[in-house]
């Protein structure tokens, strides 16, 4: 999505089409066109979320991933061919349904240069655009590797393909018995067996369905989390300094190529706060670093408003630069502490009947969040200027208040354990397991090693209606096919 913030940096995209610069009679046309192309991006966002939670159900989670980039190829394809402002607002619909990010930032950064030295080419904002596509391939050709998830195998009736996926993401150099993975295993056939019951039980209660999301008082609670999580951290405004960085630095007194520079750092220095939470967040969890995230983006917040409320239309290069320092000082909470995380605890809080359903759900409280914020962003900082920021600070804090009042710890738990986060029953527990479950677990190793590498009550399950449907439990070899 942030690939808007370099195009709308390029002189030659508004001499191409005809569209007024800031500060010029006619801008007010241009800052709605901006804000549609955005809004319309992430509308079509929000519509391969609901399609992926079709998709990824029907056919797998990997399927989803290789649709979402075929998407994203398209998309790009179109947006950097389009010939006017209608073929470029529906380009942005379509590439919004396999969104994703690159290094067209430093790629526009790049080409700007070309402008400035007197082109009137296209190229300089087509490029960066078209460039969005070389990720999506790279995914796309990278997706025979990747395995398909064990859990969306195992409720399909491939538990042999399951377990196997397991040992390959456990193994442990030089270990006779891979114990983690049969754990795991066992669990997830267990927790199967019990929620396939709960599924029984609810047919015949005439529930079930796509309605199951909000049935029960959990699944509600699940629900409200993820959808208000996306949403939430959405009117934080991280995505309107991604995506229009460059009209910000423009109006604290940065001409030329430096708004371009600006926004492309900006981006980039996200990257490290990113491999802390990879590091860190199964060590520190979850809770506290979305709490600290989102204290530090209050507090960054406030005096972004009062550094631009007192510098913005001033000649006091000092005031603006701090204003800048600011913007700079958010992205280090939000990508530290916020950005990957909240991906992270989306994923896992739901039961895996759910896990695509829920997930969409949130992504399309992100979108709609998105297409509210991006279209009124433009306007909005023509129009009030830094009282903007004063629009953002009151719906963060509150984000923060839900955050600690209703978003369990998740933890060095399993996906089946994260259920009692949510007054749920496990089946048999991994994380925190007390003297019955461990023996539980070791009657199970040990009756899979007398059976000379099977494993146990595994389940085969086939669909019904969509949904996972147990059919019978027996033993499955545990060598790959």
């Amino acid at each position: 999505m942030s690939v808007i913030s370099s195009t709308i940096g390029q002189p030659s995209f508004y001499t191409h089409f005809h569209l007024a610069t800031e500060g010029t009679p006619g801008y007010a046309r241009t800052s709605n066109l901006i804000g549609a192309a955005n809004g319309l991006n992430c509308a079509g966002s929000a519509f391969g979320a609901v399609l992926t939670a079709w998709s990824a159900d029907k056919f797998g989670r990997k399927a989803g991933i290789q649709i979402g980039s075929m998407f994203s190829i398209v998309g790009a394809a179109l947006c950097a061919a389009s010939v006017d402002m209608g073929m470029f607002l529906v380009a942005r619909f379509i590439a919004g349904i396999g969104v994703g990010y690159s290094l067209s930032g430093w790629i526009g950064f790049g080409c700007y240069f070309l402008s400035a030295s007197g082109s009137q080419s296209s190229f300089p904002w087509r490029f960066p655009l078209a460039f969005q596509a070389a990720p999506a391939l790279l995914l796309l050709a990278g997706t025979p590797w990747l395995p398909e998830t064990p859990r969306w195998l195992l409720s399909h009736g491939r538990a042999h393909d399951a377990h196997s996926v397991l040992q390959r993401l456990h193994h442990q150099p030089g270990a006779a018995h891979q114990t983690v993975a049969e754990k795991e295993f066992y669990q997830m056939t267990k927790q199967l067996e019990m929620d396939r019951e709960i599924w029984r039980q609810l047919e015949k209660e005439g529930g079930g369905g796509m309605f199951e999301l909000f049935r029960t008082r959990s699944n509600r609670k699940r629900a409200w989390v993820g959808f208000s999580l996306m949403f939430g951290n959405i009117f934080t405004g991280s995505i309107v300094i991604a995506n229009y960085g460059v009209l910000l630095y423009a109006s604290l007194g940065l001409g030329a190529y430096k708004p371009l520079l600006l926004s492309a750092l900006w981006v980039t220095v996200s990257f490290p706060g990113n491999v802390f939470t990879a590091f860190f967040v199964d060590r520190i969890g979850r809770r506290f670093f979305l709490l600290t995230g989102l204290f530090g983006i209050v507090i960054t917040l406030c005096f972004e408003a009062a550094l631009q409320a007192r510098y913005l239309e001033s000649t006091n290069a000092a005031g603006q630069r701090a204003a800048v320092f600011f913007l700079f000082l958010f992205i280090f909470f939000w990508s530290t502490f916020v950005d990957a995380s909240q991906y992270l605890y989306l994923s896992e809080i739901f039961p895996t009947h759910l896990r695509s359903q829920g997930v969409a759900l949130g992504m399309v409280g992100l979108y709609t969040a998105a297409v509210v914020i991006l279209v009124a962003g433009p306007i909005a900082l023509d129009v009030i200027k830094w009282k903007f920021f004063l629009v953002l600070i009151l719906p963060t804090s509150l984000h923060w208040v839900n955050v600690y009042c209703l978003f369990p710890e998740t933890k060095n738990r399993s996906l089946e354990d994260i259920n009692v986060a949510f007054g749920e029953e496990v089946a048999v527990k991994y994380y925190g397991a007390g003297t019955e479950e461990e023996e539980i677990y070791a009657k199970a190793l040990a009756e899979a090693e007398a059976q000379g590498g099977k494993a146990s009550a595994a389940v085969e399950v086939g669909e019904k209606d969509g949904l996972a449907d147990m059919t019978r439990v027996e033993d499955v070899e545990k060598t790959p096919r």
